[in-house]
């Protein structure tokens, strides 16, 4: 790639400066080469795709060949290539970089039929019964296909299929423009949201061998907000990082429902902002909005007698977030130690009609459907550290802690029962990792995210990555 005898260049005239050199200089250097990374991230990605393109094209062209010269002096014409050999050229055109991510855990916890977390309402609309997050014993859990490549000079692609068990679930599909400039960048299609930290990184990013119980609150099992349609951003020409996003899509996913309509049913807004610290230490922050619109979202409740009811929400779903990640490595090189420190906040707003009904039949207080005003408001929010301190090992704590808010019910708070309560866990983990594609985790969690029970919890899993995997981000 054309950009590579440049950037061995620069790092071997930045490493002979850096030996006469000061902490100031050394400082400098490495801030000038981090904004130049910054800002001509996308025209060397540009520049790389037009290089993929030209050699392509380059071997799709037949070899010229020197006419030969027939006897009296005239010129024989070269035989043209052949079909097969066009079709070999053609083909090895599309090169995808492909990578599958092997992610399974041996789990102990309590047998608990109906795990939620009280206060908040389940994402599938019903408690998990056995599957994902209850799955007790070996578990393949979650199993990442990936592929990538660029599409010409001006887009990439890529597609994320996860499997669990015997699901098969497009994660991502996605488009992304390489080559607008002035800092913007497009993405269309399926693709993880850049609202909050945490949200963009697959499972196999995780620093704990599950999400946040903020995250499963917010976004259900899957831990994630994902959506179908449009998402840009602007990376400013600043000394710092600054970027701004904006989306709108189907709005499908929880805590919006799939309305099948014209239009857009979710949008969302963030600004990310950070910077170094001197040449040990970097920052992030941001802050998010996600709007989502639902219609008859569903979700079981017991009524003032104990009985089985079900509610039927329509309206909108606001929800604010506040992330900051702050990041340590002894002169800004992480291989043998660093620390990583990033916390999470969040408030969520509901707001319009909860309908009550018995679709089971079993005599609710909602026998007759019951429709009423529903507002409620809550919050919650976890910190956690990850210290590597040789490196192969890691160890980490996190504490996480829900709110279950105001929650109005209108007129059906004569019909239904709802929890006061802040589910919280703390969380434990030490893993070892024998190279960037291979580790083993151990965690442990005391989770009390459901009244009334103490869940201790151990997991074993295995992260192993095999093929062409990117770099994550920050």
């Amino acid at each position: 790639m054309l950009h590579k005898p440049f950037a061995v260049a620069a790092l071997l005239a930045a490493s002979c400066g850096a030996q006469a050199a000061g902490d100031a200089d050394l400082a400098a250097i490495r801030a000038q080469i981090d904004e130049m990374k910054k800002t001509y991230e996308q025209r060397i990605a540009a520049l790389e795709q037009r290089l993929a393109q030209a050699e392509a094209d380059a071997r799709a062209r037949p070899a010229p060949v020197a006419p030969a010269v027939a006897p009296g002096g005239a010129p024989v014409a070269a035989n043209p290539p052949t079909a097969a050999g066009g079709a070999l050229a053609a083909a090895s055109a599309f090169n995808p970089e492909v990578s599958l991510i092997l992610q399974g855990q041996y789990a102990q916890m309590k047998n608990v039929p109906d795990r939620t977390i009280t206060g908040f309402w389940p994402a599938d609309g019903h408690a998990d019964h056995g599957k994902g997050i209850s799955t007790r014993g070996f578990s393949l859990n979650h199993t990442e296909l990936i592929f990538s490549a660029g599409i010409d000079p001006y887009w990439r692609g890529q597609a994320v299929l996860a499997v669990q068990d015997e699901a098969v679930d497009v994660e991502e599909a996605w488009f992304q423009s390489l080559a607008i400039g002035h800092g913007v960048g497009l993405k269309g299609g399926r693709y993880r949201s850049g609202i909050g930290y945490l949200n963009e990184q697959h499972p196999h990013q995780w620093d704990f061998a599950n999400a946040p119980l903020m995250y499963n609150a917010l976004f259900g099992e899957e831990a994630s907000y994902r959506q179908d349609g449009l998402q840009l951003k602007w990376l400013a020409p600043t000394p710092i990082f600054l970027e701004f996003g904006s989306e709108i899509g189907r709005g499908a996913n929880f805590p919006g429902t799939d309305s099948n309509k014209n239009g857009a049913g979710a949008w969302a807004l963030y600004a990310h902002l950070g910077d170094d610290l001197g040449v040990s230490n970097s920052w992030r922050a941001g802050v998010s909005y996600l709007k989502t619109t639902s219609g008859d979202r569903e979700a079981d409740f017991l009524d003032v007698n104990g009985l089985a009811a079900q509610g039927l929400f329509t309206g909108d779903t606001d929800t604010w977030l506040a992330d900051f990640v702050w990041k340590w490595a002894p002169n800004g090189n992480p291989k043998y130690q660093n620390f990583k420190f990033q916390s999470e906040y969040f408030v969520r707003k509901d707001k319009g009609e909860l309908t009550c009904t018995d679709e089971a039949g079993v005599g609710n207080a909602c026998a007759t459907p019951v429709t009423g005003d529903y507002d409620t408001r809550q919050r919650g929010w976890y910190a956690q550290g990850v210290f590597q301190f040789t490196p192969n090992w890691r160890a980490g704590l996190r504490y996480d802690q829900l709110d279950s808010g105001r929650q109005n019910l209108g007129v059906n708070a004569a019909n239904l029962v709802v929890e006061d309560y802040r589910p919280k866990r703390a969380t434990a983990m030490v893993d070892y990792s024998w190279s960037e594609f291979s580790r083993m985790r151990l965690q442990y969690a005391q989770d009390k995210s459901m009244a009334g029970i103490t869940d201790n919890q151990w997991i074993v899993q295995y992260i192993m990555s095999l093929g062409a995997h990117g770099a994550h981000k920050f």
